[in-house]
């Protein structure tokens, strides 16, 4: 069977847009008949809103008729500190201000073992900040290498352990990257703890553990990814979630508004053709 996503289950991170305002890029969106996004804290402006308040983008997504599905991202959700903590509740209080539903959390990615329980004690430690603030969780597992959280099944896992009301952010990226994605799905991920799909292709051939954030642009037929065929199995699994379309390469640097849309227009027919 062939799933078609519509168009009210596709969401646009800003990722894709690095030197457009917040309202540029809401309004690109929008135009391209949109009404989902992400927004980030590691844009070239060093804040989630920009120049704006909490409230301000707030009024901006209600006039665009928008809801903001995340914020992205609190890191390393794992590795707890008082700087993580202090991190972790200012973005909350970004969302709440902003109105974004969920705040993504993602794992510490540079060789250092973090061990199964600080995992789920830092998990422990959060849910109730998230509760305080009305977010709802989100943990994105990184496939690299490096990554201290590669396994969707071992994220979902954890989360349940820790008695945690989140849900995970499966990527087509870091799925592809993590050799056991297979074992995961056949393992058990349950669709109903997917709280979102992140979508990227990548058409660099170099062997998969050498892929980095760099190679990723958008989907294409070149995709070695296969986020296509990614999409499909999740609907037939029954994902009737969001997916998100989150490049990522620096070549977006240069890429023009129209841009932009050509390439979000060309994904999404690829992914419905």
């Amino acid at each position: 069977m062939t799933y078609k996503i519509s168009h009210d289950r596709l969401c646009v991170n800003r990722k894709i847009a690095p030197n457009l305002s917040l309202e540029r890029f809401f309004s690109l969106v929008e135009k391209l008949g949109l009404n989902k996004v992400e927004i980030r804290n590691d844009m070239k402006s060093g804040s989630v809103t920009d120049n704006l308040t909490g409230e301000e983008v707030r009024h901006l997504a209600t006039q665009h008729d928008f809801t903001i599905e995340t914020i992205n991202a609190v890191y390393p959700f794992n590795q707890l500190s008082d700087d993580v903590l202090e991190k972790t509740r200012a973005l909350l209080k970004d969302a709440r201000a902003t109105g974004a539903k969920a705040l993504v959390l993602c794992p510490l990615n540079d060789g250092t073992v973090i061990s199964q329980q600080q995992t789920v004690d830092a998990l422990k430690t959060l849910a109730p900040l998230f509760s305080e603030y009305g977010i709802a969780g989100l943990v994105e597992p990184l496939g690299f290498p490096q990554s201290s959280l590669r396994s969707a099944a071992l994220a979902q896992q954890l989360i349940k352990q820790a008695g945690a009301p989140f849900k995970i952010v499966l990527d087509t990226f870091h799925h592809h990257l993590y050799e056991g994605a297979e074992q995961d799905f056949a393992g058990g991920v349950d669709v109903n703890n997917i709280g979102l799909v992140h979508l990227s292709g990548v058409t660099d051939a170099r062997p998969t553990h050498q892929l980095t954030d760099e190679e990723r642009i958008m989907l294409s037929a070149d995709d070695v990814l296969k986020s296509k065929q990614q999409v499909q199995r999740l609907e037939e699994m029954g994902y009737r979630g969001i997916y998100a379309f989150e490049p990522f390469s620096s070549v977006m640097d240069n890429w023009s508004e129209e841009q932009i849309a050509r390439e979000i227009h060309s994904s999404i027919a690829y992914l419905n053709n």
